[in-house]
């Protein structure tokens, strides 16, 4: 069964409109975590911080998705803006990400997926190949984007470098964890947001792998229904848990391999 006979058989062109309760989620679903994590390490509680810190990199993960895919429900203004300051929060370009997340959905798992170079290698392997993944991902944007990438890569890289470079001359305590649990959550890129949910799978890419279960996709956000994304990447995450029940009941016979 190929990608165009599951597009053919599953009903999901009205998943992809939000409803403004639906928008707003998606669009502010970061701010309470990044609240939590800042106001526990203005204290000094960072152990405690760890945890909102990750759902707040997460969500980000999640919001910046939507957002390479046009599907935050927001008009073109708003939601570069969205990937301009989740660049800024997140310590990386998200244009540059952006650019070689719409090659790997082209191009998925051949030679020309740089975003998808892990899925091949051992868990190990993935972790390890963190910080090169994170430089080839604005390598790669930068020798093959278009002006408008580059722009954005320069001005995303400099915001950045501004910012971090305030943090750490200030010295303002809560900034500087923030920054430093958001340059780890970069360098582990490669392993949970590209092994995780592809690897094994080269003999059919465009079925990546998924999860089942409501506890665990309530803990991820949503973010481990790969599968229903590469499928439909124009569906918003928060209406993939409706989507996965469509291809469930339709195509029971699809091979659905679970990210964990």
């Amino acid at each position: 069964m190929n990608h165009t006979d599951i597009i053919k058989r599953v009903h999901w062109k009205d998943l992809r409109h939000l409803s403004i309760p639906e928008m707003l989620i998606e669009n502010n679903l970061t701010i309470p975590w990044a609240l939590a994590s800042w106001v526990l390490a203005y204290f000094g509680y960072y152990i405690w911080a760890l945890p909102f810190s990750a759902f707040f990199f997460l969500t980000a993960l999640r919001q910046v998705h939507n957002g390479f895919h046009n599907s935050l429900g927001t008009n073109k203004f708003l939601t570069e803006f969205t990937l301009f300051s989740n660049s800024v929060l997140m310590c990386a370009s998200m244009h540059a990400v952006k650019f070689n997340h719409i090659r790997h959905h082209k191009y998925c798992l051949s030679e020309e997926d740089y975003e998808g170079k892990s899925a091949g290698m051992s868990w190990y392997g993935a972790i390890l190949y963190g910080p090169l993944h994170m430089f080839l991902i604005h390598k790669v944007t930068w020798q093959k984007g278009n002006r408008t990438y580059r722009n954005h890569l320069v001005a995303e890289l400099l915001a950045v470098i501004a910012f971090v470079s305030a943090v750490f001359y200030f010295q303002v305590p809560f900034l500087v964890y923030h920054v430093i649990v958001m340059v780890i959550g970069e360098l582990l890129m490669a392993f949970f947001a590209v092994w995780t949910v592809h690897h094994d799978t080269e003999a059919h890419p465009e079925i990546a792998r998924t999860q089942r279960g409501s506890w665990k996709n309530k803990i991820t956000f949503s973010m481990f229904y790969h599968l229903e994304h590469h499928l439909f990447p124009a569906v918003p995450t928060i209406k993939l848990p409706e989507l996965a029940k469509r291809i469930d009941q339709v195509l029971p016979e699809l091979e659905k391999k679970q990210t964990f």
